[in-house]
């Protein structure tokens, strides 16, 4: 089993790379599974606060709210999003063989899932999108989930979002490059 792990600030192309990587290896005969970290907190937003699912309509603040200072910190369940996934993962191993995971924000999401499949089976992704104003309020940009990313350093890809062409090329090379990993 391989992971793909993608992360960046907000909006730079995380959920459109994590589509075309999960094409691409359907093209080499995997079966690649999308998933998302925050998973758990869309289901409260979709089904507790009237979201509609939206992307351009995303509850930020109220994720960021909910996800860090409520359920990391004052619950104390800091591992709880990432708890929700490997058992995810362990249910969806039955039918898919790889997973992409198209939100990671911190550290500890990255090596955690790192050190829960083993190095060797993770494959880090980090996409850039220069100059592009994310139009996020000035505590939304500033909110660890938006912060912690910059001081990681040990990916294993650095894409830079220039084009949805460079994005799909960008998802070829990987899976080209790490294609060798059996399934």
């Amino acid at each position: 089993m391989k992971v793909f792990v993608i992360g960046g600030l907000a909006k730079t192309g995380k959920n459109t790379f994590g589509e075309y990587l999960r094409e691409e290896l359907k093209d080499y005969g995997y079966k690649p599974c999308v998933m998302h970290i925050t998973e758990p907190l869309y289901e409260f937003a979709r089904n507790y606060f009237d979201w509609d699912g939206r992307e351009d309509k995303k509850p930020r603040e109220f994720l960021q709210k909910m996800g860090i200072e409520i359920i990391s910190e004052k619950m104390g369940k800091k591992d709880f999003l990432l708890r929700r996934l490997y058992e995810d993962i362990e249910i969806l191993s039955n039918f898919f063989d790889t997973f992409i995971i198209v939100d990671a924000r911190l550290i500890r999401e990255f090596e955690g899932i790192k050190n829960k499949y083993s190095n060797e089976n993770v494959v880090t992704i980090k996409l850039e999108r220069k100059n592009y104003d994310a139009e996020l309020t000035q505590e939304e940009a500033n909110h660890i989930t938006e912060k912690e990313i910059i001081h990681y350093d040990k990916f294993d890809y650095v894409i830079e979002n220039r084009s949805l062409a460079d994005l799909k090329n960008a998802a070829l090379e990987v899976v080209r490059n790490e294609e060798n990993y059996g399934g």
